[in-house]
């Protein structure tokens, strides 16, 4: 009689005990990169940590809380979109309106897409959602274009096929971060468009 117990009975981690079931976006490369992991999942706030590519300076302060608002009447309609880091931990890609919010609006979890994606692939991510909305304003388009040129050892022709743009558009806007701070800063502002 053989004294080695079967994993019947035992439970689903007796089974998967050898399996490498955490996947974090550092592990996969190539094709699994920017895919969605899987369906939503309801992640816990606190174990979300703000996106440091995120291109968006500024959050509107009465946005935000009209949006908590809405969040607490009808709950987030587009789940925000995270990179695993670990156990338990991930990372915003898209989203960071909702988020805020939705701890404004005092939510403890918030409906998310997890997404494999390196660093690489979150900054681009992060650019091209929020400029697809076209309401940064162009510093701030002309900031993350020059962070996905440097940090992404890109050609400006390279991403202006990234990000749908003709290379012309991206040399304009690089061309804003050479003026004088002031004239940066009233851009910024709206008193110069």
């Amino acid at each position: 009689m053989s004294t080695k117990r079967n994993a019947l009975g035992r439970g689903l981690s007796a089974l998967l005990e050898n399996a490498n079931t955490d996947i974090t976006s550092n592990q996969l490369e190539g094709e699994g990169k920017g895919k969605v992991v899987g369906a939503v999942a309801n992640i816990e706030i606190s174990c979300i940590e703000t996106n440091p590519f995120q291109p968006r300076t500024h959050f509107e302060e009465d946005a935000l809380n009209e949006l908590a608002g809405s969040i607490k009447e009808h709950g987030i309609i587009q789940p925000i979109t995270v990179r695993k880091l670990g156990y338990d931990k991930y990372q915003l890609i898209s989203g960071e309106r909702r988020f805020r919010a939705s701890q404004l609006a005092g939510l403890t979890s918030v409906p998310a897409y997890i997404r494999i994606a390196n660093d690489q692939a979150m900054l681009e991510m992060a650019l091209v959602e929020n400029i697809q909305r076209e309401n940064l304003d162009a510093i701030e388009v002309a900031i993350s274009y020059k962070r996905l040129i440097d940090e992404c050892s890109l050609t400006q022709e390279q991403l202006s096929q990234k990000v749908s743009k003709q290379r012309s558009t991206i040399t304009n806007y690089l061309r804003l971060l050479k003026l004088p701070v002031e004239i940066q800063l009233a851009i910024r502002t709206g008193d110069i468009t």
